[in-house]
């Protein structure tokens, strides 16, 4: 097949594209590397910079996809309050501007949305712009018959995390602070639980999402189904590394917990995500 990955440089896409390379398939990527980077880059694939915001980049894409994979985007809540004009137009323009791609191609097209369509989507622009993203694509599916399909991803952590910036996650910054001999640093009072899902099942059911004719008139929820309290996961973190934490006060839009909605990937497409948490945790090296 020839699938266009964008953000095919970041984290997930990285992954994704290594599998699907190694399938076979004929892959194009298109990030501006705003958050991704060209360490990432896999042989193989043709890498095209641009953002999927401006149409222009289109020029630069064949017209011919089989499969549009729409990972890119600016994924962290709490760089979204001071930018949400950039998230806006990277999280939803940028999805308009590939339904429209997808529709004047005729190609399937697999968009990563978010856990957060289960909180109050106005708590944070990038909630509220994931969230408007998923109601374009379901625009695009009902007004134009275009094939999509709408996946909701829970905290991923695994190879290729961001671990520096702004746009590490909570696993990427802890490993961060244990490289800098730094203390974990647990926002609010760490009770809050988060469904942890790892990079390979979250790539597994993009893969199964993309590749299999089974429809869901709403979204694909690709967690666990079993969540950790951030204070649970530090003493994982301190049983492997011996290392101190600090508590620091809660952040605007953070949600209490985050837990796996449905369980109609494992039922209709036999996906089968593991907790692999604390696996990943144990076999880390100090960096």
């Amino acid at each position: 097949m020839r699938i266009l990955v964008t953000g095919g440089a970041g984290f997930i896409g990285t992954n994704l594209i290594k599998r699907l390379l190694e399938e076979g398939h004929k892959i194009h990527s298109l990030d501006d590397y705003s958050t991704g980077s060209k360490k990432n880059h896999q042989r193989g694939c043709k890498y095209i910079i641009g953002k999927v915001e401006e149409k222009r980049s289109q020029s630069n894409l064949h017209q011919n996809y089989d499969l549009i994979y729409h990972l890119a985007g600016l994924s962290r809540i709490q760089p979204s309050f001071n930018n949400p004009t950039s998230t806006f137009s990277a999280n939803t323009v940028g999805t308009q501007e590939m339904c429209e791609f997808a529709r004047n191609t005729n190609a399937k097209l697999v968009y990563a949305g978010s856990s957060s369509k289960h909180h109050d989507p106005y708590q944070s622009p990038y909630a509220a712009y994931k969230y408007l993203g998923e109601e374009v694509c379901k625009m695009y599916r009902k007004t134009y018959g275009i094939d999509i399909e709408i996946v909701r991803f829970y905290n991923v952590y695994g190879p290729k995390e961001v671990i520096d910036g702004d746009w590490a996650a909570v696993i990427g910054i802890w490993r961060r602070q244990v490289r800098d001999k730094q203390p974990i640093t647990i926002v609010g009072d760490g009770e809050q639980r988060r469904d942890f899902t790892h990079v390979d099942d979250i790539v597994d059911g993009l893969w199964r999402v993309g590749m299999k004719s089974t429809k869901h008139e709403d979204a694909w929820e690709l967690g666990t189904g079993c969540n950790y309290s951030l204070n649970e996961v530090y003493q994982m973190f301190k049983d492997k590394f011996d290392i101190t934490c600090t508590y620091i006060p809660d952040q605007s839009g953070n949600y209490r917990k985050t837990l796996r909605e449905n369980s109609d990937a494992i039922e209709k497409l036999n996906w089968q995500p593991q907790d692999r948490l604390l696996n990943y945790i144990n076999n880390l090296e100090k960096l």
